[in-house]
């Protein structure tokens, strides 16, 4: 009787276990206020536009320089956290990390060259937020731009789903960042979508491949 009894204490215990192994947990992920924060970085950092140039001061008036990304990050920061809305506070948590900050740097610089692709149809944009080479022809002179550009948006996008996990006060596990970072993948694509011009080549989410 307690030979068997105790089967039965140990069968159960193993199969409660096993399930408990298979209990997924399910980070809430806000994708409108995500967007709203690709979108505002995309504004602050990645579309600033140059300043109109003053004259020179004398040498000794002038101020120390600060690179222009982190100034606009720390007045960005100030604005969104006096908001009560999450897609400003996920931006302005974004703005004020320092490889965030230099992929937007990276980014803003060869934007010119991959707005040249893209209108020129060599390159395109894939449904999970990357860059992807669409003419061959053309893929020897595009490689090296798109596989920075994917880099630095690796970057933004692992950074926002790290904060999604801070904001829903999950600890930061492989397996809750892996079912976060691919919604936001996918909702960083969604941004790129939108912002795309007429004639430039986006992949739906569906997989298909259209000019916009």
């Amino acid at each position: 009787m307690k030979k068997t009894l105790t089967r039965w204490i140990i069968a159960a215990a193993t199969g409660l276990l096993a399930a408990c192994a298979f209990i997924t947990v399910n980070v809430y992920f806000p994708e409108k206020d995500v967007k709203q924060a690709y979108q505002s970085l995309d504004e602050m950092l990645l579309k600033q536009e140059p300043k109109e140039e003053k004259q020179p001061l004398p040498e000794q008036q002038k101020p120390a320089e600060k690179p222009l990304s982190f100034l606009h990050s720390i007045s960005f920061a100030n604005e969104a956290w006096a908001q009560d809305d999450l897609g400003s506070k996920l931006a302005a948590e974004l703005a004020g990390i320092p490889e965030v900050q230099q992929a937007y740097d990276e980014m803003r610089a060869r934007l010119p060259q991959l707005n040249a692709l893209r209108d020129s149809g060599a390159i395109g944009e894939a449904a999970d937020g990357r860059v992807v080479v669409r003419d061959q022809s053309k893929a020897a002179s595009a490689q090296a731009i798109v596989q920075g550009e994917n880099t630095n948006r690796k970057t933004v996008i692992i950074n926002m789903a790290k904060a999604i996990l801070r904001v829903n006060k999950q600890p930061e596990t492989k397996d809750a960042l892996s079912q976060v970072l691919s919604k936001a993948a996918a909702t960083y694509a969604d941004t790129k979508r939108d912002e795309a011009k007429t004639g430039w080549w986006i992949q739906l989410a569906n997989g298909r491949w259209v000019q916009k």
